[in-house]
């Protein structure tokens, strides 16, 4: 079955409501490919890879995390966004990118899908515009916790164990570069709090408030909410849809 491409923007944009966030750059169809849509590929960074992966598989449309569009950046097309517009234009794929919105969506977003890989259900939001989650767990210490983390998402992570005799009863995680959302976790009453990345003060805030503190990786905590929601709107629309994950060690 096909469908046009505004018809599959109309429904990603209902879906994910992009109006409601500030973001870091446009989220929806960011390139214009043929009008005419029956293969999505789904995966996170639109880099050159993915999209000479999506052209082997002759995709109509390219859904994504991370677009090419960014507040504040070089807006010349030269060098690496020259060769990926020119591989997207050349073979009239559409670009749909959503940032904080895919994020964000309550059952098929970023962070309700790393909880339901982990095996969590949030039970509790915290942080800007509502991103972060807290749910329940029973871990006997953070150590456990990182190592259940590592075997799911098959990855080593950065843990600083803040009080490592604390058992984590309660779990805060925002997936992606969401260290910054350390602060309002620990507000939020969790033990540990897991996120893609770690920068220098949250290793201090860690030791100091005794939360733990684990970075699991930027790709590998966001690898979970694109094709979540490309397989939503195929089994809607009666597209076809394929995820391609580009190994990444961030």
């Amino acid at each position: 079955m096909n469908i046009s491409r505004n018809e599959l923007l109309r429904g990603l944009d209902g879906l994910l409501q992009p109006e409601r966030f500030k973001d870091y750059g446009p989220n929806g169809l960011q390139v214009e490919g043929k009008d005419s849509i029956q293969r999505i590929v789904s995966g996170v960074t639109a880099s050159r890879a993915l999209i000479e992966a999506a052209i082997a598989a002759r995709a109509d449309a390219l859904f994504v995390h991370h677009g090419l569009f960014w507040r504040g950046q070089d807006g010349r097309i030269v060098g690496w966004m020259k060769e990926r517009l020119r591989l997207l234009l050349a073979h009239d794929i559409s670009l749909f990118a959503y940032h904080l919105p895919l994020d964000a969506h309550p059952d098929l977003g970023n962070n309700a899908q790393l909880g339901r890989v982990l095996g969590w259900q949030a039970d509790q939001r915290f942080g800007e515009q509502e991103l972060g989650c807290v749910a329940p767990a029973a871990f006997a210490d953070a150590q456990a916790l990182a190592a259940h983390v590592e075997r799911v998402l098959g990855r080593a992570a950065t843990l600083v164990p803040g009080d490592s005799t604390r058992a984590i009863r309660r779990v805060a995680w925002c997936t992606g570069g969401g260290q910054g959302f350390f602060e309002a976790a620990i507000a939020a009453g969790a033990d540990a709090f897991i996120t893609g990345e770690i920068s220098e003060p949250q290793a201090h805030l860690a030791r100091e408030t005794g939360v733990a503190f684990i970075a699991a990786g930027h790709h590998a905590t966001e690898r979970y909410g694109a094709p979540a929601v490309a397989a939503h709107m195929a089994a809607q629309y009666g597209l076809e849809h394929q995820f391609i994950d580009i190994a990444n060690p961030a």
